[in-house]
């Protein structure tokens, strides 16, 4: 009891400082979700819902699938809902999801580490031709997308991949997606190390585990053998690329934190060394650490690279070593900066004397057709395997040196060019307005007749470099707005009637690690800077030709749109 005496000389009682709100880490706050989809996470997890498919929704019908399932669960099978055509870009940010999908899925086929044979194309292929209306596009994380595909028909879908030893398993959703590998593992002269065994390893162990299942958004993944630094490291939630290391020899160095979207992030170095056998621990132990102390109060904020923001790579290390690895990890160094171009488009030679070739489709889309065509070419000239790119390219593997030119002509005719304009070779797009429920504007049209466009206009001139030019449908930054060279961003523009157009946000200057580029930057945005979708290639040809008329001797395109003028830049 107080008494009188302390109550009356006691100061005032100061007001109680509100806590702040929890951010939903499970090692900090506890496991209560916090929002929507953290509780239909934990009441049903997302691979539950395979069953459901098989034995329920396939055998009666869309209407049948229920909303969680439908919208959240189904997309850790690799399953999105498609866009119902004819719905303007307008609208999308005023629709429910139910009022914009139509009742036909995209299917996500995962393709870790890129490797395919000519088996397993050729299964892709017949899906798209039977079940998908001949739908293909070639991704930039080097999975293939397939569309216009029922429910009715996705059990024997996944009975085919499955057949030759691919899958759908977590393509999409809270989960650890495709990892990411070079498209000439095991094969290039210049290689450092060989990760194909790694990927394997990783995915055969974890992919699929429900340990693993439900984190607090998706956690991307990639590994490189190859000094080009070939797989987009500085973008992804965990990297590991090879380096040689003065004491302990090759292995790689980690990378962890990056993203794009609307809030883009770089990845930073931990500053560690990983030897090979401890590759899949680490990954394990950073997935861990994800799915522990990750945010998933709101999932704006969820995925790694803001934990990482916060915590710096420091503490991030430190608490991944001393609660998610068995010992410590070794300093390590920096790798170099890269020694060619990681998109592989051209003919080149491989370790065992034989060809690979990398052939670049119009931003990434191809059919089924194409790829039945693709099949039948390449073992008509004696190979069974290809690889997919993170740049919407293949790379065709182990071509005699003999059959070179004359398959160069054959795949020219379906559409894969390996000597491809400048503007074809470094131009990506996302899915955009025709199948995706976010985009605003359409992308894969608009970014093909601006390269036939350019290559007429700019026939002749002498172009010093690839310039990169990355169209997006919405603000997402699927096609990596942020780096390229000219990254373009959707939305809808006033016109001079009052109505609204189709166009893009310019950016200006981003891109990655690559040859005449030591480190990744993010491109330049400048006030008012946009261009309508039918002007789209005028405004690249005037800044490409006002670069060419005023850069320094070797100056790169993203050097000089950051030094550039606003005036310049128009």
């Amino acid at each position: 009891m107080v008494s009188p005496s302390q109550t009356e000389t006691a100061p005032p009682a100061r007001p109680k400082r509100q806590a702040s709100r929890p951010n939903g880490q499970w090692k900090v706050d506890g496991t209560a979700p916090l929002n929507g989809n953290e509780v239909w996470k934990q009441e049903d997890g997302g691979l539950s819902v395979r069953e459901r498919v098989e034995k329920v929704y396939s055998k009666q019908g869309f209407d049948s699938i229920e909303g969680t399932d439908l919208h959240g669960r189904m997309r850790w099978w690799g399953l999105y809902t498609q866009r119902k055509p004819g719905i303007d870009g307008g609208k999308t940010a005023t629709l429910e999801p139910h009022e914009l999908e139509d009742k036909y899925f995209m299917l996500r086929v995962r393709i870790d580490g890129g490797q395919l044979t000519t088996s397993q194309l050729r299964v892709i292929g017949e899906i798209s031709t039977e079940f998908g209306r001949d739908s293909a596009d070639l991704t930039d994380r080097q999975n293939i997308q397939l569309h216009w595909i029922r429910i009715e028909d996705v059990p024997e879908i996944w009975t085919r991949l499955e057949a030759v030893g691919l899958q759908t398993t977590e393509a999409c959703g809270d989960v650890p997606r495709v990892i990411l590998g070079s498209p000439v593992a095991g094969i290039a002269a210049d290689e450092l190390i060989d990760p194909s065994g790694l990927i394997t390893d990783i995915t055969a162990r974890y992919i699929g585990d429900e340990s693993l299942a439900n984190l607090p958004r998706k956690f991307k993944t990639a590994i490189t053998g190859s000094p080009s630094q070939d797989v987009v490291h500085e973008i992804n939630d965990i990297s590991y690329v090879a380096v040689d290391h003065p004491e302990h020899g090759v292995g790689f160095d980690l990378w962890v934190g990056g993203g794009l979207s609307t809030a883009p992030r770089l990845a930073e170095r931990l500053g560690v060394f990983i030897v090979p056998d401890r590759v899949a621990e680490v990954w394990h132990g950073v997935a861990s650490l994800f799915r522990d102390y990750g945010y998933r109060r709101l999932r704006n904020k969820a995925r790694l690279k803001f934990l990482l923001a916060d915590w710096g790579p420091e503490k991030f290390r430190q608490i991944l070593e001393d609660e998610f690895l068995e010992s410590p990890l070794p300093d390590g160094p920096a790798a170099p900066p890269p020694t060619r171009a990681g998109d592989h488009v051209g003919v080149h030679k491989q370790t065992d004397g034989r060809y690979y070739i990398g052939v670049t489709p119009f931003v990434g889309r191809v059919s089924g057709p194409t790829l039945l065509s693709l099949a039948a070419l390449l073992e008509a000239n004696g190979s069974t395997r290809l690889r997919t790119t993170p740049h919407q390219k293949l790379v065709l593997l182990d071509i005699p040196e003999e059959n070179v030119e004359a398959l160069i002509v054959a795949l020219d005719e379906i559409g894969l060019a390996a000597r491809p304009s400048l503007f074809r070779r470094s131009t990506i797009a996302c899915t955009g307005i025709e199948y995706c429920k976010l985009a605003i504007v359409e992308t894969k049209q608009a970014a093909t007749d601006a390269v036939l466009e350019l290559e007429k206009r700019l026939a002749g001139i002498d172009v010093p470099q690839p310039i990169s030019l990355h169209v997006n449908g919405c603000p997402n930054s699927c096609a990596r707005i942020q780096t390229a060279d000219i990254g373009l961003k959707g939305q809808l523009l006033p016109d001079a009637d009052g109505g609204q157009v189709p166009g893009f946000q310019v950016h200006l200057g981003g891109g990655l690690a690559s040859v005449g580029r030591d480190e990744a930057g993010l491109g330049r945005t400048v006030r008012g800077l946009k261009v309508t979708a039918d002007d789209l290639a005028d405004y690249v040809e005037r800044i490409v030709l006002r670069f060419i008329a005023d850069k320094n001797a070797d100056e790169t395109f993203a050097h000089w749109a950051h030094r550039a003028g606003e005036e310049a830049l128009q």
